[in-house]
């Protein structure tokens, strides 16, 4: 029988290994040094002041709208092709979701519908560089009113830089996300990272409970256990040490699926820039056809991610084309660092059947 060629496999080992075995001798499981260096860590790679380590990718982007008194009556733009946490935590403040299309060739934001529909009521712009590759930042600060924050929900663009720039970096505030198929990952985790002091103090009371850090207890607004744990940060600190090493590895393996997929519309990034590689994301017309065909040859893949306006929550904003192109034609292929030559091979015979 052919082996399985899975989608995604996290590129974990001794380092991780040893890193837990040594919180679990000393006992330490929250809240403890290993969270300050996997911190210390993340704020290094981003080049910013204060990293913020919680609980998820989505615990990031709320508690850092929060920070910003994003709440009832206030309007956030944020793209209409994304996963679905992007808009949720929107909603989960009180405020309004408010679906901007995609470009369906970049799959991040399409500027000028963003020119067009920013309003008084928009407190923020959630910019995501989906999948990894940077949206174009500058260009959105031009757009979008100075006193606008812009956050990035770089959750799968760690590592990602635009025109030099680390991603994370270059909003108010960056979120990231520590899921499996990310490029750096604790198994399940997140966090904020900034140079705004307000905000790295709001996402640190938010985080626990409400609590005041580093003062007499108090509880001014009430607030969460998105805390992360010692033991997963212990795994997260060779991870972000390692992350140069990852992402070269993930560029070489694009580099062989490009190679082997000659004709695809395949993933890019402006020149100038970096790609964070989350996931290789070809797009098809026949993408169905191409997801089942690799599926039944033992190939995992998945469709790139959410067309919202589709979803039950964000129907009544309407039609978005990009969106809805994109969530037609979008399919992740395996993309990990355990993949052979062979592995390649089997994926590119199939999809190229579908081109």
């Amino acid at each position: 029988m052919t082996e399985r060629v899975r989608l995604a496999w996290p590129n974990v080992g001794k380092e991780e290994l040893r890193g837990v075995e040594e919180v679990l001798e000393d006992g330490m499981l929250t809240m403890g040094p290993r969270v300050a260096a996997f911190e210390s860590e993340l704020a290094r790679v981003c080049e910013t002041w204060h990293a913020v380590a919680v609980s998820s990718g989505t615990a990031a982007l709320h508690v850092a709208l929060l920070a910003l008194d994003i709440g009832p009556g206030d309007q956030v733009l944020v793209p209409a092709y994304t996963f679905p946490a992007t808009a949720n935590v929107v909603a989960l403040c009180g405020a309004h979701p408010r679906l901007v299309d995609v470009d369906p060739t970049t799959m991040n934001l399409d500027l000028e519908q963003v020119e067009r529909t920013v309003r008084q009521r928009t407190r923020a712009v959630l910019g995501v560089h989906l999948f990894g590759r940077p949206l174009a930042w500058e260009r959105l600060r031009e757009i979008v009113p100075e006193p606008i924050p812009l956050l990035e929900d770089a959750a799968g663009a760690l590592g990602a830089r635009r025109q030099g720039r680390p991603c994370g970096s270059l909003g108010e505030a960056g979120c990231l996300s520590f899921h499996p198929r990310k490029i750096v990952t604790t198994g399940e985790g997140g966090a904020i990272v900034t140079n705004d002091e307000t905000i790295a103090f709001g996402a640190r009371r938010l985080r626990h409970h409400g609590i005041n850090p580093g003062g007499a207890f108090d509880i001014e607004r009430a607030g969460f256990n998105y805390r992360l744990s010692d033991v997963l940060c212990a795994i997260g600190i060779p991870q972000v040490r390692r992350l140069e090493e990852l992402l070269q590895e993930r560029e070489r393996l694009a580099k062989a699926y490009d190679e082997r997929l000659e004709g695809v519309e395949k993933p890019s990034a402006d020149e100038g820039d970096r790609h964070g590689w989350q996931a290789y994301v070809i797009q098809l017309d026949r993408r169905d056809d191409a997801l089942a065909a690799l599926r039944e040859a033992g190939i995992e893949a998945q469709i790139g991610t959410y067309a919202l306006n589709l979803l039950g929550a964000y129907r009544d904003q309407g039609t978005f084309p990009g969106a809805e192109r994109s969530y037609r034609r979008a399919l992740a292929l395996p993309f990990h660092s355990r993949l052979t030559e062979d592995d390649l091979d089997r994926v590119a015979k199939i999809v190229r059947r579908f081109a």
